[in-house]
């Protein structure tokens, strides 16, 4: 055959072009040694955020994974949840916001990285610590220790997460974003209960892993003791500090979750960590070798269903960078931006050049990082908790406030300091619907049944959580017992009192139908003793229990041995003394009839009688439906439940959580009054609402309200760094890119079509507070209103000089000697 020469110079150009790809591609895959990770030959500081797919909707990834980039990450991280994609063994759902596959695609379409934490054991406040319920009924098991069933199981649910990510392509050499994979979790917390067997297990789980695949590292975080083939990382706030390193010279320093608040149980106050206590310890840890920081969490999300662990609220770690509803928390999200800008800056000293530390004092230190004749990057530290300080370096001083570290990334500059804010800050708002008021509310509620009326008798109250095998929250317990009228008390102000113990969670008592109580315990000690007096009758009384788990344990040793529900039940006061009745035969049924007919769909609320709510509250055990149309705009979704109870929440089928407001803090507040309703879940009109409700509530109290970020500050001293955004680097070059480095305070509208509308708080003075609660100090110059309203109103983005002259002439300034701060909060809105 011949080859005509036109298609033979073809077929030549095409195949040099082909061959110059192939020769010019670096080294695809992943490696690293005693200084980073090293990806594709490329040496990198990684920047990640937990971001974990069941806790949000698919629909809102993109938009939170494109936030995370823009806040300066370039990883982001993700446990494997065992439990949701295989609920009963050897069914898995891998669909809808349990779709790990697309989800880790969408995150390499955004060209971010992924660390994929397959666990299994994910702890994660998520139910059993991400364990489905039938592996506890495998016989002779024992959770994360050298035994065969339970090895048997972990392998090959780990063999097949691997198998699906090679299927799909997604490891880092194959072309995918998935950089690193992490085995166990936080293993060393549990080790030494399991003895000979935590050790020989944990090198077990290490051959294992990298005997599946061993393309990408594998790391043990809290594992100090980690195999050679995996890298052992740190958990914590101030790794820094608390590590104590790799424990192999060629591991490089990683920290795999940065705590970014705390996640909160019912009954807990808020809970809170400054952007600048967190910038903080990441900057020490970059000057001390480290070079990947995760946040732990960078969006919470939500814990929709039951998918919380054991007293875990519905808002997951909402004090993220970004919060539950997706929106940025400022300034945290602007502050922490700016520091993995600065530390960027000065990537190629960190990742080339040699670290030298002068410890100057107690509280003070210089780390150097310097490659000779090219690249400086200096870290300047004060670690005393209040008092600032100044620090001279190579014959200049700077000035360093109480527990901060200065980026200087030429050895000269200070770009950033991780105590002085320079970012925006804003207030969330609740704001109810105008769409969605008036809402019409309808009931049904629950029999309360007897023992005659449940088909699983046992002698003795049943353990709650086999009884239940994680199917519902709830359990129905019933007995009966007989008395004559000599048998109860004869004086009227004498009531006999029924006592339950219990091992948790929580438990709604009846007699002969009637309410006696709830009791719960807490997620400290779960165990509690219910006490009600309650009113027998001479002949049958029926005495029922509702008894309910909120979440499994997700953490600790032998999580298969925990066990819940009542244990002992006893009627005290009687003529004849104290009468224990756990002995007395009991009937049981799982789940309430509302669950099981599914009354919070629009087919299964059809098989139930509906009645309107009128007059006094219905009680326990109550069902609401009512029908909202979705509220105007684009902005989230939440419904106030700040005067209903306990219970659990649907829209249009769509299970929001758990509620539970009557469990107070300590601050006298309930732990969350909002649940997200994701705009994922809602059509434009007619959207079906269904509440159950436990113990009693004010349903026409709910309401619908949207969310945003409307209110925004900007809280800058006059002695402040410039913003890390006047810098750039080119090469070895390190240059300012603005005229004026002091640009004074920024503020900006979080969306484009907004415009300032009100300034509703301004001071050059001393103001203090925070946004959303700002007020004067002893100090204001009396322009500070006119002066910001100049510049700001009427537009989406303002600068305002942070300068003595523009607020005041000289000899008219109130307070020519007080450290001036010029505190603003403005109010965004459609123009």
């Amino acid at each position: 055959m011949t080859i005509p020469i036109s298609q033979f110079l073809a077929l030549a150009l095409l195949s040099f072009f082909v061959a110059s790809a192939i020769a010019d591609e670096k080294p695809r895959g992943v490696t690293y040694d005693g200084r980073s990770m090293i990806i594709n030959g490329n040496r990198e500081l990684l920047f990640s955020g937990s971001i974990h797919y069941p806790r949000s909707p698919p629909e809102m990834w993109h938009d939170i994974i494109r936030k995370a980039k823009e806040g300066g990450l370039n990883l982001i991280q993700t446990y494997v949840f065992w439990n949701i994609h295989e609920p009963v063994q050897g069914q898995f759902n891998f669909e809808g916001n349990y779709d790990l596959v697309k989800f880790i695609k969408m995150i390499g379409e955004q060209d971010l990285y992924v660390n994929l934490r397959v666990g299994p054991y994910i702890e994660a406040e998520w139910n059993q610590g991400g364990f489905p319920y039938w592996l506890r009924e495998v016989p002779n098991i024992t959770f994360r220790s050298y035994n065969e069933p339970f090895m048997h199981h972990m392998k090959k649910y780990a063999e097949m997460v691997i198998d699906l990510m090679k299927k799909e392509k997604l490891f880092a050499p194959q072309g995918g974003p998935i950089i690193m994979a992490q085995i166990e979790n936080e293993y060393n917390n549990v080790q030494l209960a399991y003895r000979e067997d935590g050790k020989k297990y944990i090198k077990w789980a290490a051959d294992m892993a990298t005997g599946l695949y061993n393309g990408v590292p594998w790391v043990m975080c809290k594992q100090k003791d980690a195999p050679p083939q995996v890298i052992n990382t740190c958990n914590g706030r101030h790794c820094a500090d608390t590590f104590t390193g790799p424990n192999g010279p060629n591991k490089p320093s990683l920290w795999t979750e940065n705590w970014t608040a705390q996640y909160r149980t019912f009954g807990d106050p808020p809970s809170q960590r400054a952007a600048e206590d967190i910038a903080f310890s990441v900057a020490r840890f970059f000057a001390k070798n480290g070079t990947l920081t995760n946040y732990y969490m960078y969006h919470g999300g939500t814990n929709f269903g039951r998918t919380g662990s054991s007293f875990v609220t519905t808002r997951y770690y909402d004090e993220a960078p970004l919060d539950e509803f997706g929106l940025k928390r400022e300034p945290k999200w602007s502050h922490l931006r700016d520091l993995h800008r600065a530390i960027r800056l000065s990537r190629r000293a960190l990742l080339w050049g040699t670290p030298t530390v002068q410890k100057i004092s107690q509280d003070l230190e210089i780390t150097v990082w310097e490659k000779p004749g090219s690249d400086c990057a200096a870290f300047l530290t004060n670690n005393h908790t209040k008092l600032p300080s100044t620090i001279k370096f190579r014959d200049q001083e700077y000035y360093l406030p109480e527990k901060s570290v200065s980026i200087l990334p030429d050895c000269k500059t200070v770009v950033y300091n991780t105590q002085t804010v320079v970012a925006q800050h804003n207030s969330r708002n609740f704001i109810a619907s105008e769409k969605a008021k008036n809402l019409k509310w309808e009931m049904y509620q629950e029999k309360v049944p007897t023992i005659n009326d449940l088909p699983l008798k046992n002698r003795e109250p049943l353990e709650l959580y086999s009884l239940t095998k994680d199917t519902s929250d709830y359990a129905w317990y019933s007995t009966s017992i007989n008395f004559n009228r000599h048998d109860l008390p004869m004086r009227p102000d004498i009531l006999p009192v029924m006592s339950i113990a219990s091992m948790g969670h929580a438990l709604a008592a009846f007699v002969n139908g009637e309410f006696v109580g709830f009791g719960h315990g807490n997620n400290i000690e779960k165990s509690f003793v219910f006490q009600k007096p309650v009113i027998l009758k001479p002949g049958t009384n029926h005495i029922t229990l509702l008894a309910e788990t909120i979440g499994f344990p997700n953490s600790g040793a032998y999580m298969e041995k925990r066990f819940a529900g009542p244990r002992g039940i006893t009627l005290q006061g009687l003529m004849a003394g104290t009468l224990d009745i756990t002995l007395n035969n009991w009937g049981h049924k799982v789940g309430i009839s509302g669950e099981k007919e599914q009354i919070f769909t629009e087919e299964g609320a059809k098989k139930v009688k509906w009645t309107p709510v009128s007059g006094p509250p219905p009680g326990p055990i109550t069902w609401y439906k009512t029908y909202f149309d979705a509220p105007e705009g684009n902005n989230p979704v939440a419904l106030k439940m700040d005067k209903m109870q306990k219970g659990m929440m649907w829209v249009n089928g769509n299970s929001l959580g758990r509620y539970w407001v009557s469990f107070l803090s300590p601050l006298g507040q309930p732990t969350q009054s909002e649940y997200h309703i994701p705009r994922a879940f809602l059509k434009p009109k007619d959207n079906l609402l269904v509440i159950f409700e436990e113990t009693g509530g004010l349903p026409e109290t709910i309401k619908v309200q949207t969310v945003n970020r409307d209110t925004i500050c900007s809280i800058i001293s006059e002695y402040r760094p410039p913003s890390v955004k006047s810098f750039e680097r080119s090469g070895s070059q390190f240059n300012a890119i603005v005229e004026d480095l002091k640009s004074g305070a920024q503020l900006a509208c979080p969306e484009n079509n907004q415009v300032i509308k009100k300034i509703e708080f301004a001071s050059y003075g001393n103001p203090d507070g925070a946004c959303g609660n700002l007020y004067l100090g002893n100090c204001t110059s009396p322009n500070s209103l006119k002066v910001v309203e100049q510049h700001c109103l009427g537009k989406n983005t303002c600068a305002i000089p942070v300068e003595r002259e523009a607020f005041d002439e000289l000899s008219k300034d109130p307070c020519p000697n007080t450290f001036k701060t010029l505190a603003v909060q403005a109010k965004c809105g459609l123009p």
